[in-house]
């Protein structure tokens, strides 16, 4: 393979049902700038009014994935690379550190663990929540598996989320 066939980094971007996910196109805009391919797979809640999902599949030029493929049909998305969570819910944190794959955001982030790549998470969780045993019993399990964890954001209004931070994060 010559350095002219080579395909820049693939980026996974899940992106859960907060109000702040509005914002998600920030992270994308980063991490383009920073050479990497994105595709953005988004709970079923999230594609709800959550985040311009026409906005983000243009701005990715693929579309956002949120169900399962059926047998047979291709991977829309290479594997990747590296892949960020951000904004990660209450929710999503603790199905997926107890291995709940129901969605296939969550489902993806069970099956990243097993393939070694980076794993950053922004969690967007209120501080009445961060406090659930559940909650840090969760965070303990993913830090284990080696993600990545940014410091929470608690979804107030007017608050910087700093969507770069998850780029940093990946080193």
């Amino acid at each position: 393979m010559t350095e002219q066939d080579e395909q820049p980094p693939f980026l996974y971007v899940v992106v859960c049902a907060a109000g702040i996910a509005a914002g998600v196109g920030e992270l994308i805009a980063a991490a383009q700038e920073r050479g990497w391919q994105v595709g953005v797979i988004a709970t079923p809640l999230a594609m709800n009014g959550f985040f311009d999902t026409a906005a983000v599949e243009a701005q990715t030029g693929r579309p956002i994935r949120f169900g399962w493929r059926r047998p047979g049909e291709p991977r829309p998305f290479p594997q990747p690379d590296a892949v960020v969570v951000a904004p990660a819910t209450f929710n999503t944190v603790n199905k997926w550190a107890a291995g709940i794959a129901d969605t296939l955001a969550v489902g993806t982030l069970c099956e990243v663990a097993g393939l070694g790549v980076p794993v950053a998470v922004l969690p967007c969780v209120s501080a009445t929540l961060a406090g659930h045993p559940a909650y840090q019993d969760s965070l303990i399990r993913l830090r284990g598996m080696g993600v990545r964890l940014g410091s929470p954001h608690d979804g107030g209004e007017g608050a910087e989320f700093g969507w770069e931070r998850a780029l940093d994060l990946l080193g």
